[in-house]
């Protein structure tokens, strides 16, 4: 009986998880960097969704402060989007860190 419902809960609780990441799917973070200069958004899932440049920082003569700024943005978003996944399922698992769950 008893390892009916831990079945049952192990179910329940792979179900939550999957509802977690379609949910995450759909929301986003934005990380900005060189003062507004470029920005980048993030799914929940950790997928680069969109870059924004700033008119200001293209200057084709030193396309490598612009390569940088993208660079940080989006690992900046990244990171953002790791926390709100390690949040929400923190939420889920109570804190608990699950490897290959977090």
């Amino acid at each position: 009986m008893k390892m009916n419902n831990l079945m049952k809960q192990a179910q329940q609780l792979q179900k939550r998880m999957l509802e977690i990441q379609e949910e995450l799917a759909n929301r986003t973070v934005e990380a900005t960097v060189g003062g507004g200069m470029v920005t980048a958004v993030v799914n929940g899932q950790q997928e680069l969704v969109s870059i924004k440049i700033s008119p200001d920082v293209v200057d084709p003569d030193d396309v490598e402060i612009l390569e940088d700024l993208i660079v940080a943005a989006a690992n900046e978003a990244r990171n953002e989007a790791q926390e709100l996944m390690n949040q929400e399922m923190g939420k889920l698992t109570g804190g608990l860190k699950i490897p290959g769950l977090m």
